[in-house]
């Protein structure tokens, strides 16, 4: 395991992190979309179907994280917040997402008889556009909302380092695995794009 994946998972749990933080600082889940979280714990359940039998513990520890952290995000949206939660803007059709991921899962898994490789191919796909409903909210209200801002600048980077760390891989392992980089690529693409909202998207209002 190289230095940029290493990065990259503490910075996703940051982000996690903060986000949890946040909510329960402001008592507030103002501006944070609950479908986008609700899929990222859709992403985490398929792919961590091996939890108990990682190889390492290190993995173990970071996979029981995140399902940890997400869950408790989504009882804080929809339970602790829920009257803070803008049900009205967060509008996002999860379903567009959700079947074309299936398909792919099915279809681009390595081990066609696999049902865990099923579910880890389409916790992939999943994971590159769990991102579009929070986009969506901020396109909605013409701002991003502090934060929001600070879980998505960490998850970006996050990816980013994820593409560092394929490239190392390749490098020193011959490692290549293109359904998890092209759809890493196209997640970094829409962090890349809330990053140029406020250029792009005219009347868009970011808070930092």
């Amino acid at each position: 395991m190289n230095v940029f994946r290493i990065i990259a998972d503490y910075s996703h749990v940051l982000a996690i992190i903060g986000l949890l933080v946040n909510i329960v600082r402001t008592k507030s889940c103002e501006g944070v979309s609950g479908k986008t979280q609700a899929l990222y714990f859709v992403v985490f359940v398929t792919r961590y179907t091996d939890l108990f039998t990682s190889l390492t513990w290190y993995l173990t520890i970071f996979k029981a994280v995140f399902l940890v952290l997400t869950f408790s995000t989504l009882v804080l949206i929809y339970h602790t917040y829920k009257k803070t939660y803008d049900k009205n803007i967060d509008t996002f059709q999860v379903l567009i997402v959700v079947l074309p991921s299936i398909a792919c899962g099915v279809i681009f898994s390595a081990e066609r008889t696999s049902i865990q490789e099923d579910l880890w191919t389409f916790s992939i796909f999943l994971e590159s556009v769990a991102i579009l409903p929070q986009l969506y909210m901020i396109y909605q209200t013409g701002e991003a909302k502090t934060i929001t801002v600070h879980y998505l600048l960490p998850l970006g980077l996050y990816r980013a380092l994820y593409i560092a760390n394929w490239v190392w891989r390749y490098y020193y392992e011959r490692y290549f695995d293109p359904v998890a980089i092209v759809c890493g690529c196209i997640q970094t693409m829409f962090y890349i794009l809330f990053v140029t909202m406020p250029v792009f998207w005219s009347g868009t209002k970011v808070e930092i």
